[in-house]
């Protein structure tokens, strides 16, 4: 019976948690309204990019606190057709309030859909892999790699706000009425947007997954650890964690794509300093360095941010000051992280209770109990920032 309570045991950790998550998600458009749809949807965008950022931080142990800068690239990306799309043979009005005559020629691709949605993954990817091979040439990791990030989403910030003309300034692009012909407002469309977004998160999801459990996994964990020793090794952990940084660009990309036709606006505050910021804690609160972690705490802070500030309209932000760092102290490696300890410590009491016939079985036992305790050791290095 111990090997089949093993694989029962590995199959509901591996599977149980994500699905679990997910059902409710699939059922959401039967019983929700659809202004809690589409809140619904705008907070599957954070999951992906949660996602993403767990997979830089949690497993390679890099803290970027710019990644607003990628999902605002994005963002952008996608709101340039569709402003051009919604303007038809007309300037933008932003860019005739700000005295243009014609339309930048840096647009005029953006009028492409392909075009468009190959920018919103290629073009935070390509900055990320520019700025992360030069960063991490120079061996500059920890608290150095996330300041550098930080002053990037800063200084991005402030140029789009500075570029009214072509850029919508501080307001950004608005007004946003139809996405490939279909008016974005509708039941209908908002509806199709929300399985868009699902169906972009779960595929992401297993890809990150496939990706943790291979050789690169295992190697950008080790490259978390101790990226000395890869690198005598004879492995290269620039090109490991350049390419790691370039996937978590693209995936932020597309959760701001996502936004903008969920939202029907992008402005420089969606990709500011806070929102960074913002980000990590999603991650911190669901739990590092676990996948499944990050999108379910993108969900529940993104679910508890709204709630208070619904309700609490002028001390919102205390309040959910205050519940960010009593779930920090509370659970310090994160509700993934707490489950998971507590699965391992039922195993263990069943184990020890089961007498002989359990310590025969042990063997068995251990194998997703290990790797429960190994994940929440590997998590320890990782509050480093390396």
């Amino acid at each position: 019976m111990a090997p089949r309570d093993s694989a029962l045991r590995t199959f509901l950790w591996t599977w149980g948690a994500p699905l679990a998550v997910a059902l409710p998600l699939l059922v959401a458009p039967l019983v929700l309204s659809d202004f809690r749809l589409n809140l619904l949807g705008k907070f599957l965008t954070f999951a992906i990019v949660a996602l993403g950022l767990d997979l830089i931080w949690g497993y390679g142990g890099m803290l970027s606190l710019g990644q607003g800068l990628f999902f605002g690239v994005g963002g952008y990306a996608m709101a340039m057709y569709l402003k051009l799309e919604t303007s038809g043979s007309r300037l933008p009005d932003f860019m005739s309030w700000s005295g243009l005559e014609a339309l930048p020629l840096f647009w005029e691709p953006f009028r492409s859909p392909i075009v468009a949605l190959c920018a919103v993954v290629l073009a935070p990817m390509a900055i990320a892999a520019a700025v992360g091979y030069l960063v991490f040439r120079s061996r500059v990791q920890g608290v150095y790699f996330s300041l550098i990030t930080q002053a990037l989403t800063l200084i991005a910030s402030i140029l789009f706000v500075g570029q009214q003309a072509i850029t919508g300034g501080t307001n950004g692009i608005t007004n946003l009425k139809t996405i490939f012909g279909f008016a974005r407002g509708a039941a209908s469309t908002q509806t199709v947007l929300y399985f868009v977004t699902l169906f972009c998160l779960g595929t992401l999801y297993l890809l990150c997954r496939r990706l943790t459990q291979s050789r690169f996994g295992r190697l950008l964990v080790a490259t978390r650890d101790d990226e000395n020793r890869v690198r005598f090794l004879g492995y290269n952990p620039v090109t490991l964690k350049t390419l790691v940084f370039a996937l978590s660009a693209g995936m932020a990309g597309i959760a701001g794509a996502l936004f903008v036709c969920q939202v029907g606006l992008i402005s420089p505050s969606s990709m500011g300093v806070m929102p960074s910021v913002e980000m990590v804690t999603w991650v911190a609160v669901g739990g590092r360095g676990t996948l499944i972690g990050a999108v379910v705490g993108a969900i529940l802070v993104s679910l508890g941010k709204s709630a208070l500030s619904e309700s609490y309209p002028e001390v919102w932000q205390l309040g959910f000051g205050a519940l960010f760092a009593a779930s920090v102290m509370l659970l310090p490696t994160g509700i993934a992280g707490f489950l998971r300890r507590h699965a391992a410590r039922l195993a263990r009491r069943e184990a020890s209770a089961a007498g002989p016939a359990g310590a025969r079985g042990e063997a068995a036992v251990e194998g997703p109990v290990g790797e429960v305790e190994a994940a929440a050791r590997a998590e320890a290095p990782a509050t480093s920032g390396r």
